[in-house]
């Protein structure tokens, strides 16, 4: 289970600094918020797929039914998107941006070029922090709060993660078309800043008194602050790495903010509230990872952007990567 779950993430973690920067390089002028906030829209299909299965499964089975076996079945219905995954692969033809800079690099250029741009890697890492703290304390972290810490059903936790999944998918790719109108800092600043003054305050509200309703006006919430910060930051990610690094860079700043602070957001919840007793005390973390986005929004700046490049067709196939 543990080296399944693994291989899980290390899959996950390698695609997202290739896919981000393959929209951001096909994107159309003035559309790369657009354009790039589909990497984090499509990953909400999969929260409200799994929800959904989730509701299914415990509507349909036995708790002990779900216990023995039921809970394979998601992990099954998932393999079934692995033979679509590589026949899209192999479909997709490098960028004209990519191939004028004479295409990959060797292992040894990548690891220079990440050590004297660590700086900004420890600005991505931080900026990151805010949209995966987020992230896995309002889809993965719901169900177990809802049941476990507030007392409600598992079916009803379950029906707000979708409800999550749906909101995200909406405002992600809204917010990063906004973003390309108005600029990525402004938003930055402005959904950490609200995350940091209400997610506590909504949170206590939550635990005074849960009820579904309450939980789901909650998780909305939190799901528009996550997907108008993420909207436009994760172009903002792309931008902020110089190109001979963009797509390292990139996946060393989300994999490192993803396995320090967001992917144990989960067990750090519930470390705090039994340590604390104190129902509401998640939303403090949330505030923590929003300080961490408003610093990083502050500090970064964008790189110039390079000048158009005419090259011959593309022909070969694969993502823009240095390696």
């Amino acid at each position: 289970m543990l080296g399944g779950r693994l291989l899980q993430g290390f899959s996950a973690g390698m695609e997202l600094g290739g896919v981000s920067v393959y929209l951001s390089e096909i994107a159309t002028p003035g559309h790369k918020g657009f354009y790039v906030s589909w990497q984090s829209a499509s990953q909400q299909m999969a929260v409200m797929f799994a929800a959904l299965i989730g509701v299914i499964l415990n509507t349909t089975l036995t708790p002990a039914s779900m216990a023995d076996w039921g809970w394979r079945v998601p992990l099954l219905i998932g393999c079934a998107i692995i033979p679509f995954l590589f026949r899209l692969r192999r479909s997709l033809e490098e960028t004209d941006e990519f191939l004028a800079r004479g295409g990959g690099r060797t292992p040894s250029e990548v690891l220079r070029s990440l050590a004297s741009n660590w700086a900004l890697v420890v600005i991505g890492t931080l900026m990151v922090t805010m949209t995966t703290v987020s992230f896995y304390m309002i889809t993965a972290y719901t169900p177990t709060f809802g049941s476990a810490v507030l007392h409600l059903t598992s079916g009803d936790s379950l029906i707000v993660t979708l409800c999550v999944g749906a909101s995200n998918l909406f405002w992600l790719p809204v917010m990063g078309a906004l973003s390309d109108r108005v600029g990525r800092r402004p938003l930055l600043v402005a959904c950490t800043v609200g995350m940091i003054l209400t997610a506590y305050p909504a949170m206590l509200w939550l635990v005074d008194g849960p009820t579904f309703w309450k939980l789901l006006a909650v998780e909305m919430w939190l799901s528009f602050l996550y997907g108008s910060y993420n909207g436009a930051m994760v172009v903002f990610l792309t931008e902020i790495m110089p190109v001979e690094v963009r797509t390292a860079g990139f996946s060393l700043a989300y994999s490192l903010a993803t396995a320090i602070f967001g992917g144990f957001t989960p067990a750090i919840s519930t470390c705090l509230i039994q340590l604390t007793g104190n129902r509401a005390v998640p939303g403090l973390w949330l505030s923590f990872a929003a300080v961490c986005g408003l610093v990083a929004a502050l500090l970064a700046r964008a790189q110039p952007v390079p000048a158009p490049v005419s090259v011959p067709e593309a022909r070969g196939i694969g993502c823009t990567a240095e390696a």
